[in-house]
């Protein structure tokens, strides 16, 4: 036994049985890894070549308090991520707490009373449906006179094209597209199809604005939705693209007239961009998507695993190992609410932060039933570190995303499955 096999089973109390199984899984998704790293190499290039084109500097590196007027680092970052993005501008801000709140500013920036927004893709993410007024809260954008329309999809989980072009009326505004899976048990969007569905509505509807949810899919492609005609694509830095360094913010890039509009309403009427203090965070937000191709490379490698590890013990998972990634989402259909606590506080267990305590579901607020959630992270709330969490509902899906590089995500996933064996849930 080598050395490192030794220290995982000393350390972290994974038994032989699993750690062989573990190392044939691994020994057999190679080829897959390849790939990826290809991908993470190109995603680099990419970020690297928008920093050097835009003069990046110490000089950007200075925090700003107040107002924020003349913030030179501020303004150079998002001329970085519109060149990385392929859009004509961007909105990227600390005032900006989720990608939750990003969505909300980019449709109250560019909906007014009386327009209509579409989802094309069915019902979108819990947290959102309150903000649409989907399900009833406070300050939603059904009170201010703004009406919601979806369109699910087909049994087959495709897009049913005929359902969009009889929903698209006069009042539709915007259409959202949401790429990843949310807590569906569906395929998330690759930017392939995302560039099908937008086409299809440009061709009927070329003055709607068409958003994208690109929350967990930034660099695990070599496009994003931006390159396949998306008007604005919509996201969170404590997801992929802060690379784990990024403490708080979001981002909103596309067209500069929606970017502007959106930021219009995070400021106020007159202000838009000009205004917005860094408060020394801009340092972190360079490093942070500089390094978000390698961390979100291991985050894929780490769901591959997942998902080749429980599909060999009979478990149903979304994706394969052998689909094509659209992001870093892994879906494992646990089959009971025991199963899905156990793998959850086995990867609290594999964390950094609060590696000591149990996650249990409680009542979160914009969701409809308990939620666990497990995240031992540095930064709160941050789904690009090592996290898992699943509605303690049927079907007991659990989603497990993250992992700042691959070999925590492994070990992460291991001591899951430890402990899911510990508790005669699983037998090897």
């Amino acid at each position: 036994m080598n050395l490192r096999d030794k220290y995982i089973m000393e350390k972290f109390n994974i038994d032989e049985n699993v750690l062989n199984y573990c190392n044939k899984v691994e020994e057999e998704i190679k080829d897959k890894f390849e790939k990826i790293d290809q991908i993470t190499e190109y995603n680099q290039l990419k970020v690297l070549a928008a920093m050097q084109k835009n003069r990046l500097s110490d000089t950007h590196f200075a925090s700003t308090t107040g107002y924020g007027y003349n913030d030179l680092g501020r303004d150079t970052l998002e001329q970085v991520y519109a060149d990385v993005f392929n859009t004509e501008d961007a909105l990227v801000r600390p005032q900006i707490i989720s990608g939750t709140h990003a969505l909300t500013v980019a449709l109250a920036g560019n909906l007014r009373p009386g327009d209509e927004i579409l989802s094309p893709v069915g019902v979108p993410y819990d947290t959102l449906q309150g903000v649409i007024g989907i399900r009833e809260e406070k300050g939603s954008l059904k009170e201010y006179g703004i009406s919601y329309r979806q369109v699910d999809l087909l049994p087959d989980g495709s897009f049913d094209f005929e359902g969009i072009k009889n929903a698209l009326n006069d009042k539709t505004k915007l259409v959202t597209i949401q790429r990843s899976k949310g807590y569906e048990y569906r395929e998330s969007f690759s930017v392939e199809k995302i560039g099908t569905l937008i086409k299809f509505i440009k061709d009927l509807r070329p003055d709607v604005i068409c958003m994208v949810d690109n929350c967990y899919g930034e660099f695990v492609d070599y496009k994003e939705p931006s390159d396949v005609g998306a008007d604005l694509i919509v996201g969170s830095l404590i997801k992929n693209p802060g690379g784990g360094l990024a403490p708080i913010g979001g981002y909103i890039a596309g067209k500069k007239e929606y970017v502007e509009n959106a930021a219009v309403r995070l400021t106020s009427p007159g202000l838009g961009k000009e205004v917005g203090a860094t408060l020394g965070v801009i340092p972190s937000f360079f490093q942070g998507l500089f390094n978000a191709p390698q961390v979100v490379g291991g985050s894929v490698k780490g769901a591959v695993f997942l998902s080749k590890l429980f599909e060999g013990l009979g478990f149903g998972v979304l994706p394969t190992p052998d689909e094509k990634r659209a992001d870093i989402v892994q879906c494992v259909q646990m089959g009971s609410a025991e199963n899905v606590i156990a793998f959850c506080c086995g990867i609290q267990k594999g964390a950094p932060v609060d590696s000591f305590v149990a996650p249990e579901p409680w009542d979160m607020p914009g969701y409809d039933c308990p939620v666990i959630m497990a995240a031992g992270a540095f930064v709160q709330g941050s789904s690009i570190e090592l996290s898992a969490d699943a509605p303690i509902k049927p079907p007991y899906n659990v989603f497990f995303q993250g992992g700042l590089s691959w070999h925590h995500a492994k070990i992460g996933i291991m001591i899951g499955l430890q402990t899911m064996v510990d508790r005669k849930l699983i037998k090897l």
